[in-house]
Formats: C-alpha cells, structure tokens, sequence
C-alpha cells in the first residue's frame, strides 16, 4: 500500500505539475525545519537547507522528556505528545511494518535521540522541536491515523510495534554526554554523506560510512524527465537566466563529493551546488547525472534523500544479515554510545 501511494505520487508529480517532489525531510532544528526523510513515505513540502548547524541555544540536557513538543504543519498547532506514542507514531512513519525487528528498533532510538537533540538545539523549544503532519502520514502517525492506515490489522501491527518500541524506549544515543543528532534518510547511493556537504558543518558522528547493500534497494535508480521550458522555470527559481537558444549548454560537469554526491557544477554560468539544485528540481538525491537530448532534460538519480546518517534501508539490510539495533547505531553513527 505504501508503496503503491509513493509510486502514484511520483507519477502525479512528473506527469502533472512537475514541481518539485518534496520527498526530502531535511533535519529538523540543527538539521532543517522539517521532520527527516521516510522510506517511500507521501511527498511533504520541503524546508529549507540551514547554512550551518546551528549552537545550542542551551546546555545540552542528558535529561530524557516523557512528551516531546511536536508542530503540526497544517495549523502550526503545538501538541505535547507523550515519548512512546511518538516513538510508534514514527517508526510506522518511517518504515513498513513488515521489516526486520532491528531495523525497527534502531529506527526508534535513532527518532528518539534525534528529537532530544532538537529540544536541546531549538532556538524556541516551547514552539515545537519538531514539525510533522500526521494527517498526511509525514514525522508522525497518530493513533486515529495508524487505525486508518492499518485498518484490520491495526491490532496486530500496534502491538508488535509497541513491543519493539517499549523493549528500547529508554535506549538513546549519545555523544559527547548529550543527545546526538541522529539524522536519517531512506536510501544511500552505496555510501552515505558527510554533514558538512549537505548543512555546512562537520560533525564528528556523521560521516560517511559504507551502505552498500543500499545498491539493492527497490527503485535505487529514478530518472525524471523535464522539457525545455519546465527546466527553465525551475532554474530560474535559482535566480538563473537560461539561454533558450542554448540549452544543451545549461549544465557542465559536475565536481563531486567524496561519496559520489554532486558537490557543485555549472549552470548558466554560475556554480550551484549539489543539495541546492536537487532542492530545485525536486530530485530524490544529490547523486544525480544529466543529460539533454530532443528538448528534454533526463535526471538520473541514485538513492533517495539527503544521505547523511542513517540509512533506512541498510538499515534493513544489516538486519537482514542479523546485526542489532545497537550494531546497526554503531556503524551509521560512529563515536556516538547508546545508553539507558
């Protein structure tokens, strides 16, 4: 089913409006504004790309919280939403169901150090520290959604959730005495991203680590195709001016990361970079090709989100292979240390 409404989606999106598909849940308060990226999980409108990690606005806390403050993007409403039913409502948000016990469990913890580090890094943390949409299946689901999205096999698919959820619900991840930021996206182009490649700022936990079984992944490669004048619009949108005489001339080669992400390359005579340009054009993943061929641009992209941290998918892999939660954590977040 999930994967059915990305697919729709995807279709919808190229077929019709060709805007941007807003597939990317860039990392919410010291990693963006909006809730992280989902495996096939409903287009949300995209935030936008912090320049650099932002201080704390306070002390660190190694204090757990038994309500985490969520905004909801529809009414900019707060709700303090108790730690195990946002624990379940992300893990269902995040990934199907059907994986493996570890890949659920890292994915937990990884949502719960997560949102402790964005309390500790909001500039405002009684205005949310994070957004979700739980109407629309985005950061969250809450219960009156998972009934829905599950339906007859609510019952069965809560409680295992909720056994996993509770078995690691005081585990979380730390470095360095305070909640790391555990960011996370769906699939990697077989190795995952440095921060300071995507926001500006290095940190030590998230660097690039190997993910190569993410080569594996359904729909690891994606081609999305736009014309002439729809390409146009969008790079204008970046406050460029094509020359429409010339448009096999818009795009050069592009200088990568040592991941294989784009970096930067030219376009239109200016040298934009890798995350910005797939922000514009709505593409799954800064590891992208173009080519340009009758009046149509061809973006070939490989993986699906932003790449930094932990991979949902190898995720999945790993514990496929029969790697804990806890093994899982340790290769996706070097240095950091799990902890009651």
């Amino acid at each position: 089913m999930k994967r059915t409404f990305f697919l729709l989606c995807a279709v919808l999106l190229v077929a019709g409006s060709l805007l941007p598909l807003a597939g990317y849940r860039l990392a919410t308060a010291a990693l963006g504004r909006a809730a992280p990226e989902a495996v096939e999980s409903a287009p949300e409108p995209a935030a936008s790309d912090p320049a650099a990690l932002p201080e704390a606005s306070a002390p660190p806390s190694d204090q757990d919280s038994e309500s985490f403050l969520i905004r909801d993007l529809r009414d900019g409403a707060v709700a303090a939403v108790p730690r195990r039913e946002y624990l379940i409502g992300a893990v269902a948000a995040e990934m199907p169901i059907t994986w493996p016990d570890e890949a659920l469990k890292a994915q937990a913890i990884a949502a719960h150090s997560y949102a402790l580090y964005c309390r500790d890094h909001a500039a405002d943390p009684a205005a949310g520290w994070l957004t979700a949409d739980p109407a629309r299946r985005q950061g969250y689901l809450t219960d009156t959604v998972l009934r829905s999205y599950w339906g007859t096999a609510y019952e069965e698919n809560h409680a295992r959730l909720a056994a996993l959820v509770d078995a690691v619900e005081t585990q979380v991840l730390y470095y360095d005495n305070a909640p790391a930021g555990t960011s996370y996206f769906a699939i990697s182009n077989g190795q995952t991203e440095a921060s300071e490649n995507v926001w500006g700022s290095a940190v030590p936990y998230l660097v690039p680590v190997d993910s190569s079984t993410d080569r594996e992944a359904d729909h690891f490669t994606y081609t999305v195709q736009f014309s002439t004048a729809q390409t146009e619009e969008l790079l204008k949108g970046l406050g460029l001016a094509p020359d429409p005489s010339a448009p096999e001339g818009w795009f050069g080669v592009a200088a990568l990361t040592p991941s294989g992400y784009v970096a930067s390359l030219p376009v239109c005579g200016q040298t934009i970079t890798g995350p910005a340009l797939r922000k514009a054009l709505g593409l799954r993943s800064a590891c992208f090709t173009v080519q340009y061929q009758n009046g149509t641009f061809f973006f070939t992209t490989m993986g699906y989100g932003h790449g930094v941290g932990l991979s949902q998918w190898g995720a999945k892999a790993l514990a496929q292979q029969g790697q804990t939660a806890a093994q899982i954590l340790a290769h996706y977040f070097p240095g950091t240390e799990l902890r009651q």
